[in-house]
């Protein structure tokens, strides 16, 4: 065995000696440029050039990896918190990986800085919300539980004007989901889902869950998002085995007879739903977590509200008002 390692180590030696060597890919950043600022979510662009065929890029921030994709080219946008950092892009072909690092800063957090192609404001007032309880049950197959919506209730409310969602019944961890079909928006790729909700007795739910949806190509991207009150105690992200994923931040029980501001941001980035961030109450934690979608040929954009039973199947009531859903 020596004597086959010294073979290898000659051999290698030789090779170096008369100039062959193993090129790896060579990478090239063009946006964020080393000592710049930025804002988050922020947008990277890079290129890998080699002999061989590049199959692969990657994006590290900090030593974490935030991105990963095919080819030799990549442009995409990677929320980062706020501070210095270095962003490192790796690049893969049959030789080997080459990468390149640059050190920049992010000043603020913002979604986007071009104005949205739509706003649906005051969802909650609109006419025509869907429902069901068994859909909402593991597997689309949970048990039928008695549920309801009222509208333009006076108090509590922000407006004037909030809607009521009703959970009641006594099966364990039965649940109710309630939607609203907004028109297909085939064009929209970047997302940011506003309301505020209201609870008086938050202790009986199992979670606290807000979604929106987008159909389109064939896929649906489904940006579920839940305050997993008696488990994880996160917030927990929808994958693609129809599991909820734990998300590492924190969610605690929200202070009853309170009105609490809550606010997503999402986008559909090379094919697969890019979790963004989640602000509660003025705290925005960055989430940035990617998950691919489901087949589906429909077109749609809707909003959606699920209200989760847990062991003991209390009767409760969330108000949720001024909901509105910005898209670019």
């Amino acid at each position: 065995m020596k004597q086959i390692r010294r073979k290898s180590l000659l051999f290698a030696g030789i090779l170096l000696l008369s100039g062959v060597a193993f090129a790896v890919p060579v990478v090239t950043i063009t946006a964020p440029t080393g000592g710049s600022t930025a804002g988050s979510p922020v947008q990277v662009s890079a290129s890998a050039t080699s002999s061989r065929t590049v199959t692969l890029m990657q994006i590290y921030v900090d030593g974490t990896k935030k991105y990963e994709g095919k080819g030799s080219s990549l442009s995409t946008t990677v929320s980062i918190a706020t501070g210095s950092h270095r962003l490192t892009v790796q690049a893969f072909d049959s030789s080997g990986a080459g990468k390149l690092s640059v050190n920049f800063s992010v000043s603020t957090a913002t979604s986007t800085a071009l104005p949205p192609l739509a706003v649906f404001n005051d969802i909650d007032e609109m006419t025509d919300w869907a429902s069901c309880d068994s859909c909402a049950g593991p597997g689309g197959a949970g048990p039928t539980t008695p549920h309801s919506m009222k509208q333009s209730i006076a108090s509590p409310a922000m407006d004037g004007k909030a809607a009521e969602f009703w959970l009641g019944g006594d099966t364990k961890y039965a649940a109710a989901l309630w939607w609203k079909q907004l028109g297909a928006r085939d064009s929209a790729t970047k997302f940011t889902y506003d309301l505020y909700f209201y609870l008086k007795n938050p202790s009986v739910s199992q979670a606290l869950e807000f979604d929106a949806n987008q159909t389109v190509n064939g896929s649906m991207y489904v940006f579920g998002t839940q305050c997993n009150l008696k488990g994880s105690k996160q917030w927990d992200i929808w994958d693609y085995n129809l599991h909820w994923i734990p998300t590492g931040i924190p969610c605690t029980l929200p202070a009853a007879y309170a009105w609490h501001h809550l606010t997503f941001e999402f986008e559909r980035s090379n094919g697969k739903m890019h979790y963004l961030s989640i602000t509660l109450d003025g705290k925005k934690s960055y989430v940035d977590r990617y998950q691919v979608p489901r087949p589906k040929t429909t077109r749609e954009l809707n909003v959606a509200v699920q209200l989760d039973g847990n062991s003991a199947m209390t009767d409760y009531s969330e108000w949720v008002d001024k909901i509105s859903l910005k898209i670019w």
